[in-house]
């Protein structure tokens, strides 16, 4: 296996996958379907919403074509994320023989977890392709006349790893059981699909769900800021890094590191950008450059260690992501995939971001704002520590 400078546990890495960056919207959408149209034997997509629109539709139909031919295809939505997905909608599922569940749904779940939600999104084909992305089935993730995407990313991967992406699945599609090592369902196909990679690399899942003891994103993230020489950049939504992460940040800075933070300027839900805001003063302080993506929404997960590896996914940089949500990245070493990674960070830094100037930003930040912005703050730290409480936790064996 490969060698990398300042990069931890390389056993945990599978070597000799190839591998490509995407960015959200047409380029995902088109991909998503064309791996979906590719697939020969089995197909399991997993999203945290999957919107019943124009886009919906789009990949039902794709799903509906590969049921028909024969493959076995499994969706799992999350409850609380897709509650606009009616029966009228996923009957389509069950009448061509797909197999479609949802996870925990909303007030019926036999668990009562408060915050507790499938977040990850991840597609695997015949056990031998996978995307693993931050972005949803819908929409406001696509592409559509007048109304570009949201700003997101994702990989395509070939290789190893979806095998266990593909058990992954599984695991989570039976409600977390345990599963035989030699589960026969997850063994590669010969499927041959061309998805153009842009290089190869060693891929690692990486996983967090608190209730199965599982942290390996945190993980990633302290390693990332730990053990950087040179630079981190982090693309991140609904970024509210807790008490660990700042340490952490603050410690890398000092070290001689430059971090860069992407985050938008406008969000969905514009109380948790007051909320992010807050911590605005803090990160300048710290020697944090900020830059805000003034384009549509960004939703993207995404950081760069050096120049040698990086993580992708569902994760936010968050307490709900860190201790409340299943989740799921890669991380990917390799020199050429992360420099074209850097590349499309700092074109979209250059071009589509406006960099926080520390005096100005103090000069705007009057009375109002700061207590405004430290209300939202304090109010969804609150929040945030309610979603981690949970009524049962499972004492399983870890799977």
């Amino acid at each position: 296996m490969m060698r990398y400078r300042n990069t931890p546990h390389t056993h945990e890495y599978l070597a000799d996958h190839k591998v490509k960056l995407l960015l959200g919207g047409k380029s995902y959408f088109e991909l998503l379907v064309r791996l979906i149209a590719g697939a020969q034997e089995s197909i399991h997509l997993q999203v945290y919403i999957y919107e019943p629109d124009e886009t919906g539709q789009l990949i039902t139909d794709a799903l509906i074509a590969a049921a028909n031919r024969g493959v076995a295809v499994y969706v799992l939505v999350d409850g609380y994320g897709s509650p606009r997905l009616k029966r009228s909608f996923t009957d389509q599922f069950k009448a061509n023989g797909i197999h479609f569940r949802v996870f925990e749904p909303l007030l019926k779940s036999k668990r009562f977890y408060i915050g507790r939600r499938m977040h990850q999104k991840v597609l695997v084909v015949d056990s031998r392709y996978a995307l693993v992305t931050g972005a949803n089935i819908g929409d406001k993730y696509n592409d559509r006349p007048g109304q570009p995407a949201w700003l997101d990313f994702a990989i395509c991967v070939e290789g190893a790893v979806a095998v266990k992406l593909c058990e992954l699945c599984w695991i989570t599609w039976k409600n977390f059981q345990r599963i035989p090592k030699s589960f026969a369902r997850c063994k590669p196909s010969s499927t041959v699909i061309d998805f153009s990679p842009d290089a190869t690399g060693a891929v690692r899942m990486r996983r967090n769900d608190w209730v199965r003891h599982k942290h390996d994103i945190t993980r990633t993230y302290k390693e990332i800021f730990r053990k950087a020489t040179d630079r981190v950049i982090l693309l991140s939504s609904y970024f509210l890094p807790g008490t660990s992460v700042r340490r952490d940040i603050s410690a890398a800075v000092k070290r001689g590191v430059k971090v860069q933070l992407i985050i938008c300027s406008r969000m969905d839900v514009p109380f948790v950008k007051d909320a992010e805001r807050f911590m605005y003063g803090w990160l300048l302080q710290h020697g944090v450059e900020i830059y805000e993506y003034f384009g549509n929404m960004l939703h993207g997960k995404l950081a760069t260690c050096d120049e040698e590896w990086m993580t992708i996914g569902s994760f936010n940089v968050n307490d709900l992501s860190a201790r409340v949500s299943v989740e799921l990245n890669l991380d990917v070493q390799g020199g050429p995939f992360v420099r074209r990674t850097i590349s499309e960070l700092q074109h979209i830094m250059d071009t589509k971001c406006v960099r926080i100037n520390s005096d100005q930003f103090t000069a705007q930040n009057n009375l109002i704002r700061r207590f405004s912005r430290w209300f939202a703050f304090k109010i969804l730290r609150v929040t945030f520590f309610l979603g981690t409480f949970y009524m049962r936790q499972e004492k399983r064996g870890d799977v």
